[in-house]
């Protein structure tokens, strides 16, 4: 039995990653300086790995921004629109891809299957000419070898995972893309084995999400195909995220061994092991540690589980590891002190799980005593945390227990509501709006620090956050938008702000991971029930309200986007921490209302990032969802116009559902989809007011006015003009000053024009 690992997290113990991307964009960091710094996080980062016993190191998945990115760049596939002309693709092509120019917009980002990270999607245009411009996995194998001795496991993004997250191409070219890329990875392991590579993982999530016969035919080609082209290297399937539905045609493939989540199954991998056994002649990766979570393991449940399998797989043939790559976790707990001892004792960050998959494989060569001491202290930090007072809050399991009786519908219809708001707010046809946020400058962060550090006093800072507010006001007002946000300058982050006021949450100092590209999120931990303690957005909306004639929107997170954005508690449902989520919420919202903020924005742009991968499940998924956004939103007044937005993300699938939250406005993300979304409103009427995102806040390009208005027109062929609405994609926060006015200057003036073009 032998431990490996699928993947670390690239971003440093300090955010160094993020840091030197940031400072070479900046133009503060030279080429050959950058190259250097990435090089010895690289490096530490595989030491790290090695010096916590695992035996199976993976390589290649280190990245300079994304591993979707990576694969795209080592093939060749370059959007025309960039220039590339051939050759290794350098680092100013290669960022200009994910980042966007003044010249050319970013592809396309979502997310990575269910989780928070964004990857960048590939483009498959019909010009493009696929070659292997550098075999990356080779640098990195030997790099490791060379400085540190390590015999790493070069990590590869499958073939069909690539091409199905890929867009550009009619379905039924999707075997014609795949022969046209299959050489370049037969190239790839040619070039390995030639090295003496001995074993390549290739990363194949795209099999845990529901396939169709076809498309398992598909895949068994790809597989014969590099089996028989390079014999020289054992192929490492991995598989994560969830069950394998076809496990008798995945195990039967022609590879060396296979990865199974043994986590995130809902326990379906197990069974199909027992039902149907598992080949003599490979590896089975045992998914055993939770790659996405950051609680310690129960060591004795994943011992019995290890057990099990065992009786069906020889322990030679066994690989003890996390559920997927530790790239949605953060780096190490050790530092994180400032936290109360119960909950940082119960906590298992990347280094912290390396350790927990080496003391596994020690149990499962030496037996259970060798580990025993470790066992108990592991046990003891889980029941701990199990009978802390902050998971027995009686009110909170109260209104759990009788949610059949709480609210969850507004009143009214909808065209009803629209008349009496309509009547009330007199918008003009397009109104325009921006979506919350808006720049937080150096000067934002280092008063919020001051603040934090003691150095300035809550009137100190009250009053700075006051003049920012102010400042913005004046800006919406002389833009000429018609409904206002205060800017959110209070604010650290959309989900970190209301986990800080709302009990039942903690934070960690460090516990950073990456959401895309050198963005770097903390989410909250849910460690105890979710309770409302005091109003949290009511003073900054009421004193933005003051200042302007005009609606000043409340701004909240979500009950799912703050569930999706936090790491959760492992002893309770996800339905039910949402539910408790929605109902402090909900008192929020109250307390809006009755300040007098009639337009309240209730975010959940990661309402399709939690989908489960079986398609099978996700009517109970939107089910509960649902109920949770309007158990929040479903208590206020006719009047009262609730909104919600949502970005980055396919809707196609779930419009009925986003529909049926039943919120009176809507704002959704299209710029980088270059308009797709517009398509499910060809077969879906949707009656409610909608705002279709008319440009990408994540590039610095400036959009024209033209580019906006061609967004305009054609949302306007399947919308219906008097419940259109005009907004930028996301919001503001990560943009400048400068580049923010003149975006919004220019979408009010192509609202100006459509107007005009539209009026009745």
């Amino acid at each position: 039995m032998r431990s490996g690992n699928l993947g670390y997290p690239r971003i440093g113990r300090d955010r160094e990653w993020k840091k030197a991307l940031e400072a070479f964009w900046a133009g503060k960091l030279e080429e050959e300086a950058f190259h250097a710094e990435l090089k010895a996080i690289r490096l530490g980062n595989l030491k790290t790995q090695q010096e916590q016993g695992i035996e199976v190191i993976p390589v290649g998945d280190f990245s300079y921004y994304d591993q979707i990115l990576d694969t795209s760049a080592m093939f060749g596939l370059i959007p025309s629109r960039f220039g590339y002309e051939g050759g290794k693709v350098g680092l100013s092509t290669y960022y200009a891809v994910a980042r966007g120019t003044r010249e050319a917009a970013a592809s396309s980002m979502t997310k990575w299957f269910n989780t928070n990270y964004h990857y960048i999607v590939p483009e498959l245009e019909s010009t493009l000419k696929p070659v292997l411009t550098s075999n990356r996995l080779l640098e990195a194998y030997r790099e490791a070898k060379q400085e540190l001795g390590i015999e790493g496991r070069p990590v590869l993004i499958g073939l069909y995972t690539f091409v199905k997250l890929s867009r550009g191409y009619a379905p039924n070219e999707l075997e014609s893309w795949i022969d046209r890329l299959l050489p370049l990875y037969v190239q790839v392991l040619q070039e390995l084995a030639a090295e003496g590579v001995q074993e390549v993982q290739i990363d194949e999530p795209i099999l845990s999400t529901t396939l169709a016969q076809e498309e398992l035919a598909i895949v068994a080609r790809i597989y014969e195909t590099l089996a028989k082209e390079a014999p020289g290297v054992k192929l490492f399937l991995q598989t994560y995220f969830e069950s394998v539905d076809h496990y008798e045609a995945v195990v039967a493939l022609p590879v060396h061994g296979i990865g199974l989540d043994f986590v995130h199954d809902g326990g379906r991998n197990l069974a199909s092991i027992k039902k149907h056994g598992f080949p003599a002649d490979k590896v089975l990766g045992v998914g055993l540690i939770d790659g996405r979570g950051i609680w310690k393991a129960d060591l004795h449940s994943k011992l019995e589980l290890l057990n099990t399998i065992s009786q069906s797989v020889a322990s030679d043939r066994i690989i003890v590891q996390p559920s997927n790559s530790l790239l949605h976790v953060p780096v190490s707990a050790k530092g994180e002190l400032k936290l109360d001892a119960v909950l940082r004792d119960a906590l298992a960050f990347a280094d912290e799980k390396l350790a927990e998959i080496a003391l596994i494989t020690k149990a499962g060569n030496n037996g259970i005593e060798a580990v025993a001491v470790e066992l108990e202290a592991a046990s003891n930090s889980r029941k701990a945390l199990e009978q802390s007072p902050s998971r027995a809050r009686k009110e909170v399991h109260e209104r759990i227990a009788d949610l059949a009786s709480q609210p969850s519908d507004r009143t009214a219809s909808v065209e009803a509501r629209r008349r009496v708001q309509q009547d009330k707010w007199q918008l003009p046809l397009f109104p325009t709006t921006t979506i919350g946020s808006f720049p937080q400058t150096p000067e934002v962060r280092r008063a919020r620090l001051k603040w934090r550090k003691g150095e300035w006093s809550e009137e100190q800072y009250e009053t700075f956050i006051k003049d920012e507010i102010k400042t913005w006001i004046d800006i919406q007002t002389e833009l000429g938008l018609d409904v206002f946000v205060h800017g959110e300058f209070e604010r650290n982050d959309m989900v970190e702000f209301f986990g800080e006021k709302l009990a039942g949450f903690a934070f960690t100092s460090n516990g950073w991971v990456q959401s895309y590209g050198s963005r770097c999120v903390k989410p909250p931990i849910i460690y105890g029930d979710v309770e409302f303690t005091a109003p949290m957005t009511v003073a900054e909306t009421v004193y933005a309200q003051s200042l302007t004639s005009k609606p000043v929107k409340g701004m909240l997170t979500g009950p799912i986007t703050i569930l999706n954005w936090s790491f959760v508690r492992d002893d309770k449902s996800r339905e039910e921490v949402a539910y408790q989520i929605a109902l402090a919420l909900r008192e929020e919202i109250e307390a809006l209302e009755a300040a007098g903020i009639g337009m309240i924005q209730v975010d959940e742009p990661a309402l399709r990032e939690g989908l489960p991968l079986k398609r099978e499940q996700w009517a109970a998924y939107l089910k509960w969802a649902v109920l949770a956004f309007r158990l929040s939103t479903s208590t206020v007044a006719d009047e009262t116009q609730i909104h919600t937005h949502m970005c980055y993300s396919e809707f196609n699938d779930i419009i009925e559902s986003i529909s049926a939250l039943n919120a009176d406005v809507i704002s959704i993300e299209t710029s980088r989809s270059h308009g797709e979304l517009v398509k499910s409103f060809e077969d879906f009427t949707y009656d409610k007011g909608i705002g279709l995102g008319v440009y990408d806040i994540h590039s610095p390009r400036l959009p024209s006015v033209e580019e906006m208005g061609s967004m305009i027109d054609r949302a306007l062929r399947v919308l219906d003009p008097a419940l259109f609405w005009i907004n930028p994609d996301c919001g503001l926060k990560t943009r400048k000053y400068e580049e923010t006015v003149a975006s919004l200057r220019n979408m009010v003036e192509a609202t100006e024009i459509a107007r005009q073009k539209y009026a009745r």
